[in-house]
């Protein structure tokens, strides 16, 4: 059976300690299921779970965020929530999980997505204070005790591939630039609750400024300007039957084509969206002709660039509104927010197919393909 996405609604993205900081996560995630239910015209009684992507679910973050989000938006208590994690890709495997229980037949009508306060709960507190490889016979007996790191892993992929800071910087400067000019346009303003506008893009950066930054390891070439932004956010969609569609009087706004998740070296960490783009584009029978629009998140430069050059994209139909560089990666919701922002777009521009993929911790990426209605 088919899975449709019916709705897909956003926060906008705030910076770290900036206009998000003293939303309570839940009320964050709140704010985005309200908007989802009602601007696909759909009764919360009727949904059958919640799945939102979180990392570090700790504090605000804890005891199933998923299941807080919907109470403290005033939902009905019968409508359970459950809170995966696959780092990075959490929001976007909380949409896979609810395809897949749509297809499957066991649920109709599916809020899925993801949140992130990282002002509140700062990046890796749950690995405080050894992370999660450090003592583990098992792990050391198969990767040794080597730094595991995301900077190390940035700088390796640079490296690899012989990707220059200047290039580095490049990229990084036009993320911003189309991110800006998205948001003059006013295209992020149908897909975010509310009237508050993404607060990371930078107007005033430039290329001085970013050559003058230090690279963020002895020895490296990758600088803050070339990651990902810690941000604030929450993202949320309806994935919808065949079944849900009629009964409810839904509009079908794209199916999911497709959805996989591959793993990689777990210490090179980053390259997995490379392979696994491969893996998808196989098994749904499409090549990358094929698809109109595609989303890498951007979690570094050397990530997206690598990503760009082994699959043969078309730059001009990748990232086409700016990535996580400009617009931040809170990181349980931006797989979330991506696929909204991927829905919006192929609305935008006509496209028929759209492409997601990111990077996860242990060296993973997940793929969502779908296809416009």
């Amino acid at each position: 059976m088919d899975a449709y996405l019916v709705g897909a609604a956003r926060t906008a993205v705030g910076r770290r300690g900036g206009m998000l900081s003293g939303v309570h996560p839940a009320d964050l995630a709140g704010q985005a299921i309200v908007a989802v239910l009602e601007r696909a015209g759909a009764d919360p009684a009727a949904v059958d779970d919640v799945i939102l992507g979180c990392v570090d679910t700790l504090g605000p973050q804890s005891g199933d965020i998923a299941r807080t989000a919907w109470l403290v938006a005033g939902l009905p208590e019968h409508v359970p929530g459950v809170t995966v994690d696959r780092q990075c890709g959490s929001g976007q495997q909380a949409v896979h999980f609810a395809a897949q229980a749509v297809a499957s037949g066991t649920a109709d009508l599916v809020v899925a997505g993801g949140v992130q306060s990282m002002s509140q709960v700062p990046i890796g507190s749950a690995m405080a204070p050894e992370g999660p490889y450090k003592k583990s016979e098992g792990w050391v007996a198969r990767y040794g005790d080597q730094e595991i790191s995301q900077f190390r892993s940035a700088d390796e992929i640079a490296s690899k591939w012989a990707l220059s800071r200047a290039e580095l910087e490049e990229y990084s400067l036009a993320s911003h630039a189309k991110a800006l000019a998205a948001i003059d346009r006013g295209w992020f303003a149908a897909e975010i609750v509310g009237d508050k506008t993404d607060e990371c893009p930078r107007r005033d950066t430039s290329a001085a400024k970013v050559a003058a930054l230090r690279p963020l390891r002895d020895g490296g070439v990758t600088t803050a300007a070339m990651a990902s932004q810690i941000a604030d956010g929450a993202a949320a969609l309806l994935v919808a039957s065949s079944a849900a569609v009629r009964s409810h009087g839904l509009r079908p706004r794209a199916r999911i084509h497709h959805l996989s998740a591959r793993g990689d070296d777990p210490v090179l960490m980053l390259t997995a969206p490379i392979a696994a783009t491969a893996h998808a584009l196989r098994r749904a029978g499409l090549s990358v002709g094929d698809i109109d629009r595609f989303e890498i998140n951007e979690a570094f430069a050397s990530v997206a660039l690598a990503w760009l050059r082994e699959t043969g994209a078309d730059p001009a139909r990748v990232n086409v509104n700016g990535g996580a560089i400009a617009l931040g990666h809170p990181l349980g919701a931006t797989g979330a927010r991506l696929l909204t922002s991927l829905l919006h777009e192929l609305e935008r521009c006509d496209g028929r197919y759209g492409l997601l993929t990111m990077c996860e911790g242990g060296g993973q990426a997940n793929v969502t393909i779908i296809e416009r209605m």
